[in-house]
């Protein structure tokens, strides 16, 4: 079915083009004959073969066709069809409705869908009663079709009308319109359906058809008090397994609803029907009904979640409440582990974080009577909570599939937030009662403590540790010196007591006595491979925070740390940690002592390289280098010898100058690759930093290498690296004239990637603003390349609008940046506009209006004939936009020179009437 010969959109060849999609094997007729097929749906021909497909000689597959397309036809093009004819429409579709209510289900919903539509569009005035005609057509005798059938159909119609609401085009003052008459058709809707879920010879089929209607019509916000006869219902119908999912998912969508709130009285007569159903749940808890426990979870907590505050505050109610907040307790504890026995536990997780919030929120009195119930709650549920994060025993563990294991794992994680944040509640006592808890296990010399229970305290204590500042607790002393007795046997047990002192490490650095107890255990853990990210990143917190307090420990950190390098026990990231790790340790070093280290720690890396460099290149040894940079760079990056009473840097140069010859030889021969020399201008990005002024003896040399590199192959690591040392140097005469060289040969390098296609190089069209904004009176008149506005790329039009914004407001002080401004500014404004008009995407707008800004407070006589002439073109920026309009807009941007965010809001006023959206629905959330 050729869609460009075919274009006659007969039955016939609609009938062929159907047989094609579904039957032909081959793909390309089968997309051929879709796209024909959307083109006869929308086609006026549509109107003559729909009802002919919907004939009952038809088979489904063309009868649904004609469906569609009816469906297609009303909603789609609703406009098209005269008035006259909205009644003769209306009687075929209640016909042929009750013509399939015992033929194919799926053509039966699509024509619902279609006469859905068709009331949509007509309420209110055009079908006033639009539901109540639908429930009496349904429910008059006759015809050949059962009750039974009529009813299903009546059902079907009443459940796609509110889900057709939710999806349809109307505009948006129609919708409010079409949903208040709506809500007044509930009164038809309610007692039909309480009638058939109510009453004892309703098959299972309708019940559940009811259930699935109540489910869609509580999307309209239906009054909780006018549908609380059928939620009561509902609540029956759990007791019927066949029943049981659809009644669960009308009441929490009942109950989540966000106008149920309102009804307190109902929602207080909800409780109790709630807990009602806490044996059913321990029935399902321990006959392992997975699905039962957790329908009924979702219950207690939507009601829980949903409406805390509410309940709350109904006081002479708190028993009740307390009941429902036990029960939910009773789901988070829910026997089992995670995610294998059960996974209803993590549904109740929120639960806890919204009714803390709702008890601290109330003003101090009331919050400490609410306190003194609710606390020894939140206790009980850090008991629980610990208990869900154990591990399984090994055995059982070790049955896992990587899939249990990595969702037990973000589990923990849940579990580990929601105690930092029960913390808030609890405080200072929540620690002590976790200590209290693992002295007995640890002193307890029974055999029956299990390690996963031992691990799941530590791991309550690093979860708190870790994001909470603990520095006043006075248990921590006692925690440092009970984890040398615990007995590790077990690789989680070991992570976990390592993430603990790592979480610690703040608290070591202002005790830093307690260091002797646990530097052991890490130095010790280092040589485990199953326990690299954990060690190692230990390590590097202990580094970081207690360097000061390390020295003694130095030779022994760095003589572990070179042994695990040596032996690869570790794998590439946790290797470039435990040498950031050592950057920090040397950092507290005097200069003597850091200097024989890192001729220690770097000798071995040199050695390598020097033999890499001298082989031919090929994939492994290119790797091998990558890495070696990679630990040299790592280690640079947190190497800081800033010390003011000794004049370290120069000793450190030279440590430096050494590598640097090492790396021209590597990079002669790796100039072409890419991920080389980004890794090359990784290392002296890290050590200009570090390094800062004592650089200054290779200024000349890297400037030098630099060119090369970005000649040979423009990456924007180069041009980060050409940043970094601007910034540093370029205030430093002696020091100028290599980095002004290199500076315009980066520059007169990138114009040339400009001029061929900046569009294939964002990141280096990114880099180069950022340098170019960093001095913009240097080398300005090559740079305002405007192309650059016109980016799909965000980050790339940012850093062009920074540029620009960086520049302009010099134009008076620096002349040859105010040359550059009245050469080029014109075209800059014609940029700006084009991307306001539409051009680029509405999210920007914010950074164009900054250079329009910029514009008017620094250059607005220019800019007042630059935006009259500008806006004069006919159709510019926009042909959607008035003479009037674009004078209103020139006439307010001109005015405002001192409030960027009004300039902001015309901008975005202005676009919006660009593009015809003023007034929409897409402006309304911009």
């Amino acid at each position: 079915m050729d869609p460009d010969t075919a274009a006659d959109f007969t039955v016939e060849n609609v009938e062929k083009a159907l047989h094609q999609l579904y039957y032909d094997p081959n793909i390309e007729n089968k997309n051929l004959a879709q796209k024909w097929l959307m083109q006869a749906q929308v086609s006026p021909q549509a109107w003559q073969f729909c009802w002919v497909l919907l004939r009952p000689e038809k088979v489904p597959e063309i009868q649904y066709f004609g469906a569609s397309a009816l469906h297609t036809k009303i909603s789609r093009y609703w406009g098209d069809i005269p008035a006259e004819q909205y009644d003769t429409l209306k009687t075929q579709l209640f016909s042929q409705i009750a013509h399939f209510a015992s033929g194919s289900k799926i053509v039966l919903t699509r024509l619902c869908v279609a006469l859905a539509s068709l009331a949509l569009n007509m309420m209110p005035e055009a079908w006033p009663g639009a539901v109540s005609e639908m429930v009496r057509m349904f429910q008059e005798e006759g015809g050949e079709v059962d009750g039974r059938a009529r009813c299903l159909a009546l059902l079907e119609l009443l459940t796609v009308l509110p889900e057709e609401f939710q999806t349809s085009r109307l505009p948006q003052y129609r919708k409010g319109q079409v949903r208040g008459a709506l809500g007044r058709e509930w009164t038809a809707v309610y007692p039909l359906l309480q009638q058939l879920l109510r009453q004892p010879d309703s098959p299972p089929l309708v019940k559940a058809r009811v259930l699935k209607c109540l489910s869609s019509w509580v999307l309209l916000d239906v009054p909780l008090n006018e549908s609380e006869g059928l939620v009561e219902a509902s609540f029956t119908a759990l007791a019927d397994p066949e029943l049981f999912d659809t009644a669960v998912e009308a009441i929490v969508n009942t109950i989540s609803q966000p106008d149920s709130q309102r009804y307190v009285n109902t929602l207080l007569k909800l409780v109790p029907q709630v807990l009602q159903l806490q044996e059913q749940l321990r029935d399902a808890v321990q006959n392992g009904d997975m699905e039962t426990s957790h329908g009924i979870c979702r219950i207690a907590v939507s009601l829980g979640e949903n409406h805390s505050r509410a309940l709350l505050e109904q006081v002479e109610h708190w028993q009740s409440f307390l009941a429902l907040v036990n029960m939910i307790m009773f789901c988070t504890g829910i026997p089992g582990h995670y995610p294998v026995n059960e996974t209803t536990s993590s549904l109740t997780l929120t639960f806890w974080y919204t009714l803390q919030d709702d008890i601290m929120s109330f003003e101090a009195e009331k919050q400490a009577i609410y306190l003194q119930v609710y606390r020894p709650v939140y206790f009980q549920l850090v008991d629980v909570l610990l208990h869900k994060a154990q591990f399984p025993t090994d055995e059982e563990y070790a049955s896992w599939s990587s899939d249990e294991k990595e969702q037990f794992r973000i589990y923990r994680v849940d579990v580990s937030d929601t105690l930092m944040y029960v913390y808030e509640m609890l405080g200072a006592e929540l620690l002590s009662n976790l200590y209290d808890k693992l002295g007995r296990v640890l002193t307890n010399t029974e055999p029956t403590t299990t390690w996963q229970h031992t691990e799941a305290l530590l791991y309550g204590f690093q979860s708190i540790a870790e994001t909470i500042d603990v520095n006043y607790s006075d248990v921590i002393p006692g925690l440092i010196g009970l984890i040398p007795r615990i007995n590790i046997n077990n690789v989680q047990l070991a992570d976990t007591v390592m993430f603990t002192i790592g979480a610690l490490a703040e608290w070591l650095a202002d005790h830093p006595v307690m260091l002797s107890s646990v530097l052991p255990l890490v130095l010790q853990a280092l040589g485990n491979p199953d326990l690299s990210v954990s060690s190692v990143s230990t390590l590097k917190k202990i580094c970081r925070e207690c360097k000061y307090d390390l020295p003694p420990y130095a030779a022994n950190i760095v003589a572990v740390s070179q042994e695990v390098l040596i032996k690869q026990i570790h794998k590439t990231s946790q290797c470039m940690w435990l040498m950031q790790a050592l950057g920090f340790l040397l950092s507290a070093l005097p200069v003597e002592e850091i200097l024989r280290n890192l001729h220690s720690l770097i000798t071995p890396y040199i050695q390598q390289l020097e033999k890499l460099a001298g082989e031919t290149p090929n994939p492994s040894n290119k790797l091998a280098i990558i890495h070696i940079l990679g630990l040299l760079s790592n280690l640079f990056t947190t190497l800081d010898i800033t010390k003011p009473e000794e004049e370290p840097g120069e000793n450190v140069v030279v440590v430096l100058q050494q590598v640097f010859a090492l790396i021209q030889t590597v990079l002669s021969k790796w100039l072409n690759d890419s991920q080389v020399v980004e890794a090359v201008c990784a290392i002296f990005e890290k050590s200009v930093k570090t390094l800062l002024h004592d650089f200054a003896p290779m200024v000349s040399q890297l400037s030098e290498m630099l060119g090369q590199m970005y000649s040979t192959i423009p990456q924007a690591s180069a041009l980060d690296l050409t940043r970094q040392m601007v910034h540093i140097f370029a205030s430093e005469t002696n020091h100028f004239p290599p980095i002004k060289a290199l500076f315009e040969l980066v520059t007169s390098v990138t114009l040339t990637i400009f001029q061929q296609g900046p569009r294939d190089h964002p990141d280096i069209v990114d880099s180069f603003m950022q340098l170019q904004a960093q001095k913009p009176s240097m080398n300005v008149c090559e740079c305002l390349r405007v192309l650059s506005l016109k980016f799909p790329e965000a980050p790339t039009v940012k850093s062009t609008c920074l540029f620009f914004t960086e520049l302009i407001p010099r134009c008076a002080d620096v002349p040859p940046v105010g040359q550059v401004v009245q050469e080029h500014g014109k075209l800059l404004l014609l940029a700006v506009l084009e991307a306001i008009g539409g051009q680029s995407s509405r999210s920007l707008m914010d950074q164009f209006a900054e250079v329009l800004f910029c514009l008017n407070k620094h250059c607005f006589a220019l800019l007042t004939v630059w935006l009259k002439e500008a806006l004069r073109s006919p159709g510019f920026p926009s042909s959607r936009v008035s003479n009037e309009q674009k004078d209103t807009f020139s006439q307010q941007v001109l005015r405002e020179r001192v409030n960027k965010r009004r300039v902001k809001d015309i901008v975005k006023e202005f676009t919006l009437v660009c593009r015809g959206l003023h007034g929409t629905e897409y402006a309304a959330d911009y």
